[in-house]
């Protein structure tokens, strides 16, 4: 019976591809507006695509280096090194098609406020987001799937293989997170600081050069970037169980099939929400969006472990600080000005790291508890990481549902549909910031779960070469390696702060130089170089990108290469440590400025052009970064480094010998 469901779960994913597919034809049968919300629309679309197609090349030359590098590494060789080429052309491929759909449905969500007022472009905005929320669930099914049923027979080199793909994946998505939210940031802050507070003109104003930059930039950020993502916190959670379940004493080939068959499960569950959400619309839209991704997690946990109800908890964690009273909080500071602004939203997002660390902690316990008296605590773990993104496909459709609210509120402003369609645009996209801190808090969440077991992995990993190994907090190398990694997130955070710090720059240089050397420009007599504007960002974007990328492969092969396996197994422990502290505060922190500037836009404490007003629009543009660039890269850091260490784990051990 397990190898029947086995040969049909890859399949299944095959099913939810399709599914996508026909979601995205669906949706563009759904009418595009006016012709200039059709013309807008064709501008963002291209401008995300050039995007795509430029920094997909540039990471093809990375994916062919690492390439090379797996096929000659000693016990790795051509199977790892394909798994690793079809894990990022995967990745890849969710973000192309999360891309497309989000980029078409801006338009048709905004029409759809206007035709049927907000239940109507939640429906739309939704079904837009889920071609990015299945394609993930149903690609992760198809790449394991299939790579599973072509190496259950060896059971021992099957992991060794696997965990390729799961490097692929998760070299994918830091370039990917990275550098979109360079991009979208950057172009963010040129559009804010120089249109709402230097020239006084209405987010989103047409004559504003940078509106259309900053359109594609929640494209290129927050779907495309969040697609790779959790794409590759999916994957890695499964192959973080399948290597765990491999050093089992017993039931190896049942440890190692089970999530599998959990996440088959999930994408199942992820279907039949996404699918009731044709009932819910009428709903609170909050409501609708929450109840939808319980109804998936309910109908998982009726044939899965029951754990994976206490992980939600981390979102809805995350849902109170990013939508509850904290966000109230920093609106009050704003009124004393700019300072107190930014000193109540750091507190807000340092606070908001308590309870989901608690939560990770309490799920950690448990799952380690029940497994321990037969050998499995470690394994439970990682079953809990699988268990807590097995639905990813409804959590992945309500965050990518974000950006195409934000860019259908952008469509309003830019096609003058009207004040009335663009208040219930922004109340869209206020939910979307909650559900984007949500679906971050499952990212960081799951990484932690994820990072750990991978941990494990390694540890276990390179003892089948060193017998004994075992890493001890009274030696000098772990405790060099401990202090090195608990570094790492914060270089990178400083690396990316720093890249949109220098791109937003340029952004203003040139958005002012358009207000000043194009008569008639902020009279709305001339048209603005909104091509200008995407090309200066894209191009710091994918050249920013580079190092941080690079460095979070390299920086563990040297440690481990030069200090040693113990080193490596402390670098990955303080990475785990701090990236996950930093991630949450980060994300949740950047997610409560934005909240907070969109409630006094809608009316409270002086409105728009208040002087808590510009305070809050000052707070947001610290947020961005936080919230979609340096926060949401700590996941992907921790976890690409531990995949890393543990696919070159066999080589790093066997140099130590």
């Amino acid at each position: 019976m397990l190898d029947t469901a086995l040969q049909f779960t890859p399949w299944l994913g095959v099913v939810g591809l399709g599914i996508a597919v026909v979601t995205y034809f669906l949706l563009l049968r759904q009418p595009a507006g006016n012709e200039t919300m059709q013309g807008i629309s064709q501008k963002v679309y291209s401008g995300a695509m050039v995007f795509l197609r430029r920094e997909y090349s540039i990471v093809a030359v990375f994916m062919l280096v690492v390439f090379v590098v797996l096929w000659f590494a000693p016990g790795l060789g051509a199977g790892t090194a394909f798994a690793y080429l079809c894990g990022a052309l995967a990745s890849m491929t969710a973000g192309w098609l999360g891309m497309k759909a989000a980029t078409r449905a801006g338009t048709r969500a905004c029409q759809a406020a206007i035709e049927g007022g907000s239940p109507k472009a939640l429906a739309v905005a939704f079904q837009g987001g889920s071609v990015m929320g299945i394609s993930v669930a149903a690609l992760g099914v198809i790449g394991i799937g299939f790579f599973w049923l072509a190496l259950k027979h060896d059971p021992t080199r099957a992991p060794l293989i696997i965990n390729g793909f799961a490097m692929g994946a998760s070299s994918i998505a830091l370039f990917a997170r990275v550098g979109g939210g360079i991009y979208t940031k950057s172009a963010d802050i040129g559009a804010d600081l120089v249109g709402k507070i230097e020239a006084g003109i209405p987010e989103d104003d047409p004559r504003n050069p940078g509106v259309i930059a900053d359109n594609v930039g929640d494209n290129v950020g927050d779907t495309a970037g969040m697609g790779a993502d959790l794409f590759e916190s999916y994957v890695g959670s499964v192959v973080a169980a399948m290597a765990i379940g491999s050093t089992m004493a017993s039931g190896t080939f049942t440890y190692m099939c089970l999530p599998i068959l959990l996440i088959a499960g999930g994408l199942v569950a992820s279907l039949i929400g996404i699918f009731a959400m044709g009932a819910l619309k009428r709903m609170n839209p909050q409501s609708a969006l929450r109840n939808a991704t319980w109804i998936s997690a309910i109908l998982f946990l009726v044939g899965a472990f029951f754990l994976t109800q206490r992980l939600v908890l981390i979102g809805v964690a995350s849902e109170y600080y990013t939508s509850g009273p904290p966000i109230r909080r920093i609106a009050e500071a704003a009124e004393t000005g700019a300072a107190p602004t930014i000193i109540t939203g750091l507190a807000v997002g340092f606070k908001s790291a308590l309870f989901p660390l608690i939560f990770l902690v309490g799920a950690i316990a448990v799952a380690y508890h029940f497994g321990s008296k037969q050998g499995a605590g470690l394994y439970n773990i990682a079953i809990a990481a699988v268990g807590m993104l097995s639905t990813i496909g409804i959590v992945m459709s309500t965050d990518s549902y974000g950006p195409i609210a934000d860019n259908a509120g952008g469509m309003a402003e830019m096609s003058g549909a009207g004040p009335g369609i663009r208040k219930i645009t922004d109340r869209l996209d206020a939910l979307g910031n909650t559900t984007a801190a949500i679906g971050k808090g499952f990212a960081i969440g799951s990484a932690a779960l994820t990072a750990l077991a991978l941990f494990s992995a390694y540890r276990r990993t390179v003892a089948l070469y060193i017998p004994g190994f075992a890493l001890n907090l009274t030696e000098a190398k772990v405790v060099i390696g401990l202090l090195l990694g608990a570094m790492m997130p914060f270089l990178v955070a400083a690396l990316t702060m720093e890249a949109v710090g220098r791109a937003g720059s340029q952004m203003v240089e040139e958005i002012r130089r358009q207000f000043r050397e194009i008569t008639g420009l902020l009279e709305g007599e001339a048209e603005p170089d909104t091509d200008r504007c995407i090309d200066i960002v894209t191009r710091s974007a994918l050249r920013e990108m580079i190092l941080p990328g690079v460095s979070a492969v390299a920086v563990p092969l040297v440690i481990g290469f030069m200090i040693g396996p113990e080193a490596l197994g402390g670098f990955l422990a303080g990475a785990t440590a701090t990236g996950v502290l930093l991630g949450i505060s980060m994300a949740n922190g950047g997610g409560a400025w934005d909240n907070a500037k969109k409630w006094i836009e809608e009316g409270n404490l002086g409105g728009k052009g208040s002087d808590a007003h510009k305070a809050a629009v000052v707070g947001d543009t610290v947020g961005d970064p936080f919230k979609d660039t340096s926060g949401p890269s700590m996941n992907i850091l921790i976890k690409l480094m531990a995949v890393v260490s543990l696919v070159f784990g066999p080589v790093i051990a066997q140099t130590a010998m």
